[in-house]
């Protein structure tokens, strides 16, 4: 009797876990008209980098807004934004079920959830406290080639030269030894105290903490291929001498 079973030489695809590092577009209002215009004005700037980088759409500051999720998803997609998934309260995945988009867990921790006690009043909700794993520094040694991508859960030490197509993130600082041509993002997980420092700034894209500044805007500036350090001060992404 031949077995039903595909044997692993014939098979046609093999199903792997992997992970990668996407970029978060989180909602600060659910209206049609603000989330145009503001799309309008950033894709002008960075549409190639929207365009080829995976996004997670957050909906969790917005979550109790009467909104229209399937409209808002498709706005974010006529502008290219390469969604890949819904990050939402877990009380709204049924709600977004029918987008057409994976839904994942909300990071909100229990002190931001809503309980109630008997008579109907909200009450806070003392968050867990857990151990946090100590971050380490990722030192990379080799040149970093078009379409790689690095990631570091602490600060990232490259003492290569990062080249275009590339990408380098982290939750700390960023440090490159050399020319820094492809795209640096740190402060990654909302450090806005994350630095990016390089030997020769010809970015595509630099973030820290999601504000961004991209080439165009890069190359008008006088540290353009000068040794550069770039941190956050009143919210905006600036540039001085290293």
């Amino acid at each position: 009797m031949a077995s039903s079973a595909v044997s692993d030489a014939s098979a046609a695809f093999q199903l792997k876990g992997s992970s990668f590092t996407a970029t978060v577009l989180e909602l600060q209002s659910a209206s049609l008209t603000e989330i145009k215009t503001q799309l309008a004005a950033r894709t002008l700037d960075a549409a190639a980098w929207l365009q080829q980088s995976p996004v997670i759409l957050s909906v969790e500051k917005v979550a109790e807004s009467a909104a229209d999720w399937a409209a808002i998803v498709a706005l974010c997609q006529s502008f290219g934004v390469s969604l890949v998934g819904l990050r939402a309260p877990k009380a709204m995945h049924e709600a977004l079920a029918s987008v057409g988009l994976p839904v994942l867990a909300s990071l909100r921790t229990k002190s931001a959830e809503k309980t109630y006690d008997a008579d109907g009043h909200r009450v806070a909700v003392e968050p867990e406290q857990k151990p946090v794993a100590a971050a380490t520094t990722q030192v990379i040694t080799q040149p970093v080639r078009g379409g790689q991508q690095i990631y570091s859960s602490g600060d990232l030490v490259i003492l290569a030269p990062v080249s275009a197509g590339a990408e380098v993130i982290a939750d700390g600082h960023i440090h490159i030894y050399s020319p820094l041509r492809g795209r640096a993002l740190a402060g990654v997980q909302g450090d806005t105290s994350a630095q990016v420092f390089c030997q020769s700034l010809e970015a595509e894209l630099v973030s820290i903490a999601g504000r961004y500044r991209v080439a165009d805007d890069l190359r008008s500036d006088s540290h353009w291929r000068k040794a550069t350090r770039l941190s956050l001060s009143e919210d905006m992404l600036n540039l001085y001498d290293l």
